[in-house]
């Protein structure tokens, strides 16, 4: 017995591949070339446009429970903490934490994420498969060159090429409803139980990851199927009445017609993932019948009516369905497809084509034999098969219009249905549309074969008139120079501003997690801020934990003081900081933020003092100096404040925190020419609370500058002197903003050292 090298097997695959690729012929070799250029097109993107992802915060809900499948979890087991690291779309339930959207998408993710490091490789996958999978269901249906035009157009389009450069859920679900596509139609051509099975699993994949989704793609073939069954039935019925129950019974299942074992084939697969569906239902939300997008909102989900997520809500009536709807229709059409209205123009010229070839011959546009070979076999089709797979796909474009309707999502995604700039769907285009594609694609592609046909047709009578084939051929080359450069044109135009859109929102990401891409983290703990309120990845999906809320970095919400004192007891032995910015968050492209990411430290002790110095302008004529707690404390004064008259040069002002209160112990030198409260402690609350110093600059005309200094603060028992003596603990240094005419403003006037 002998034992292979280990090069051995390489050398055998690789053999194999170059005896495929001397077999196959230009198409193959191009649809190859266009499914590969349709996976590293989308991966670029997510590389460049979207490095630091996008504007639609579900990337990082995906990613989080990419995250938690590698790490064998459902969902994060926070107990007591999961307010504090509560991310967005994620459900709480008894410091259970778990994602509302089912995990076949976050589950690709997990692959290349395990494999290889980075999870784009699933985008570049899911994008070249889907590429790979409109080629072979064009030429299923419409012929393998027209389905080669179908695969560029569909790689082409902006809509599939900025969904699938994001990790959202769309183009992944899409491939698997092609993979359903392709195998049901091959099964009905060959009369194949492995492609029933196939497109079976298929279908229950795709409905496991988005169920509404895959009911809309699949709605044509179902229906199809159960005609067919039943007509397979019919004439079983038929047959069996003269059979004897014997020999009935020897046939067994292998008696029944094709079409009722190959459907029913489907049918057992699709419903075994159904089931895996609702268990998963039941592991999540205790109901089998209840998914968890309906346990986080249920008023989220298809129907008409009030329609309400979180604090969002709309009396979603069929006349805004139809608006929104018709709207993003036409914006497909008009921007998101390849080519935009020309490629519109070419789906129309398609359809009709194969509508005439129809009725003038059962075969779409006359297309040849050979043309329509699939790779799976050699044998075409007959044309009442292409007819099928025709009306099959036109079928698909009508259900996903229709049944669209009655999802409010569209509506929310356009934003302002009268600015194209606004919403999700000016970056991504109308992506609950997005297998709205795939049909106007493969029509898309018999426009293109046609138009070819066309011009050859006028290279036949040009010489058939005596025209000389040189001047045919540069009337030729001038006619489909012209028509690529007006494709070319018309498909960058439709591409480069949601492109730039979404470029112009990564550098404002860039820019705000600029500290965290220079920085090394070892046992960190990160408090963020909550400008959406209190979710973590919204709006900063950048920043996510990992599944045991451990590791290198954990990130918590900035919060209630006693909230952020028991994030802190938690993790006591953390390196600290405080990520913060200066401006206002808001979903502005333009609106810029500068960051900081700051150390923090715990400072305790029976007091601790402190000294707020400030330059004062030479216009200034009196300082206001206020100590105020947010929560505050039983006894003493809600406040304590004092006014420097003339203050010169600079301010300086002791404060000191004591467990009896903050205490304002002085002007430091200037003339104080009132002072109440300054002396007696300013009591906060005992189990957590801000403090606030502020130093309050007023000039001759009423103007005012103040400096602000936030402290977080409580008392704690025991120290050095043994249990039961009261101490102070603060978080060191206060938060930092300087603020005009106003004591407080927030983000917009944060202090950056």
């Amino acid at each position: 017995m002998s034992l292979l090298s280990p090069s051995a097997h390489p050398r055998r695959v690789a053999s194999r591949l170059r005896e495929r690729l001397a077999r196959a012929d230009r198409v193959t070799l191009a649809a190859a070339v266009v499914s590969l250029a349709a996976g590293l097109l989308p991966f670029a993107v997510a590389a460049t446009v979207f490095s630091h992802h996008s504007a639609n915060h579900d990337e990082g809900v995906y990613l989080a429970q990419a995250a938690l499948l590698l790490g064998g979890q459902l969902e994060f087991h926070a107990g007591p903490l999961a307010d504090a690291v509560h991310p967005w779309f994620f459900i709480e339930d008894g410091g259970r934490l778990y994602p509302k959207y089912n995990p076949v998408p976050a589950a690709l993710f997990a692959v290349s994420m395990g494999l290889f490091g980075e999870p784009r490789v699933t985008l570049a996958a899911v994008a070249a498969g889907n590429a790979a999978l409109v080629y072979l269901l064009g030429s299923l249906a419409v012929g393998r060159r027209a389905g080669l035009a179908a695969a560029v157009l569909f790689a082409a389009s902006p809509m599939a090429i900025a969904t699938s450069a994001a990790f959202l859920p769309y183009a992944p679900t899409t491939l698997f409803n092609l993979i359903f596509a392709v195998a049901y139609l091959r099964s009905v051509r060959d009369d194949s139980l492995r492609d029933a099975g196939i497109a079976g699993i298929a279908v229950g994949i795709a409905f496991f990851s988005r169920p509404y989704t895959a009911v809309l793609f699949a709605s044509p073939f179902i229906l199809h199927a159960l005609w067919r069954v039943g007509s397979g039935l019919k004439g079983f019925s038929a047959d069996s009445a003269a059979s004897t129950p014997r020999a009935l019974a020897a046939a067994g299942l292998r008696g029944l017609p094709g079409p009722v074992r190959r459907h029913g084939l489907t049918a057992l697969f699709g419903t075994l993932f159904v089931g895996v569906t609702l268990a998963y239902n039941v592991r999540m939300t205790g109901s089998p019948l209840v998914f968890p997008y309906q346990e986080f909102a249920p008023m989220d989900g298809p129907g008409f009516g009030e329609r309400r997520i979180l604090g969002h809500s709309v009396e979603y009536t069929p006349a805004l369905a139809l608006e929104s709807n018709r709207y993003a229709v036409q914006e497909i059409a008009t921007r998101w497809l390849a080519g935009g209205p020309l490629g519109t123009a070419l789906a129309a010229l398609g359809g009709a084509v194969v509508v005439w070839s129809w009725r003038a011959s059962g075969d779409p546009g006359g297309i040849s034999a050979a043309d329509h070979s699939s790779l799976a076999g050699d044998a075409p089709g007959t044309p009442g098969f292409r007819r099928t797979a025709g009306v099959l796909l036109a079928g698909v474009g009508v259900s996903v219009v229709v049944g669209n309707l009655f999802f409010w999502g569209t509506h929310n995604a356009l934003a302002d249905l009268a600015d194209p700039t606004d919403g999700l769907a000016s970056l991504f285009g109308p992506f609950y549309h997005f297998d709205l594609l795939v049909p106007l694609s493969i029509f898309g592609g018999v426009g293109v074969v046609a138009g070819w046909r066309a011009l050859r047709l006028v290279r036949d009578r040009l010489a058939n008139r005596g025209v000389s084939p040189a001047v045919t051929r540069v009337a030729l080359a001038v006619a489909v120079a012209g028509a690529v450069v007006v494709a070319g044109v018309a498909a960058v135009d439709a591409a480069s501003e949601p492109i730039e859109r979404n470029a112009e929102i990564d550098a404002k990401h860039e820019a705000a997690y600029a500290p965290f891409d220079e920085a090394e983290f070892e046992d960190g703990l990160v408090f963020v801020p909550t400008p959406y309120g209190e979710w973590q990845n919204h709006p900063f999906q950048y920043l996510r934990n990992g599944p045991g809320l451990d590791g290198d970095v954990v990130y918590a919400l900035d919060r209630d003081p006693v909230e952020n004192f028991a994030v802190l007891d938690a993790y006591p032995e953390r390196t600290l900081y405080r990520y913060g910015y200066h401006g206002v968050w808001t979903a502005d492209p333009d609106a810029h933020v500068t960051p900081k990411l700051e150390p923090l430290d715990r400072r305790s002790g029976d007091r601790v003092d402190a000294e707020t110095t400030v330059g004062v302008p030479e216009r200034v004529a009196r300082a206001q100096v206020r100590v105020d707690p947010r929560r505050g404390g039983a006894g003493g004064p809600d406040r304590a404040t004092y006014t420097v008259a003339d203050p010169n040069g600079s301010l300086a002002v002791d404060w000191a925190v004591t467990p009896e209160g903050v205490r304002l112990s002085g002007a430091g030198g200037a003339t104080a020419d009132t002072a109440d409260g300054s002396a007696e402690p300013v009591p906060f609350d005992p189990e957590g609370d801000v403090v606030a110093v502020t130093v309050t600059l007023v000039d001759p005309a009423g103007a005012t500058y103040t400096y602000r200094q936030e402290v977080t603060v409580r008392v704690t028992e025991g120290g050095e002197a043994g249990v039961g003596d009261e101490r102070v603990e603060v978080v060191w240094p206060p938060e930092r903003s300087t603020c005009r005419l106003v004591t407080e403003c927030g983000n917009e006037g944060t202090y950056l050292p």
